[in-house]
C-alpha cells in the first residue's frame, strides 16, 4: 500500500438495446480522453466495439 489515498469510482449503468444512444451526451461529462478495457473479444465479434468507437471519434475523444 502506498500510504494514504482515496478514491472515487461512480458508475452509471445503462441497460436495453438503445443504450448507446446515451452514450454521447455522457461522453460531454468527461475530458478528452478515454481508457477502453473490455474481455477475451466478444465485444468485437457482436460489433459493439466498432459501435463505441465510431460514437467515441465523433465525439473528438482520444482512446487509449
Amino acid at each position: 500500500m502506498q500510504g494514504n489515498f482515496s478514491y472515487h469510482n461512480p458508475t452509471k449503468l445503462y441497460f436495453g438495446e438503445e443504450s448507446l444512444n446515451y452514450l454521447k451526451d455522457e461522453l460531454t461529462l468527461f475530458g478528452p480522453v478515454v481508457l477502453l478495457n473490455y474481455g477475451s473479444g466478444s465485444v468485437k465479434r457482436n460489433g459493439i466495439y466498432d459501435q463505441v468507437v465510431a460514437i467515441l471519434k465523433d465525439a473528438g475523444k482520444t482512446i487509449i
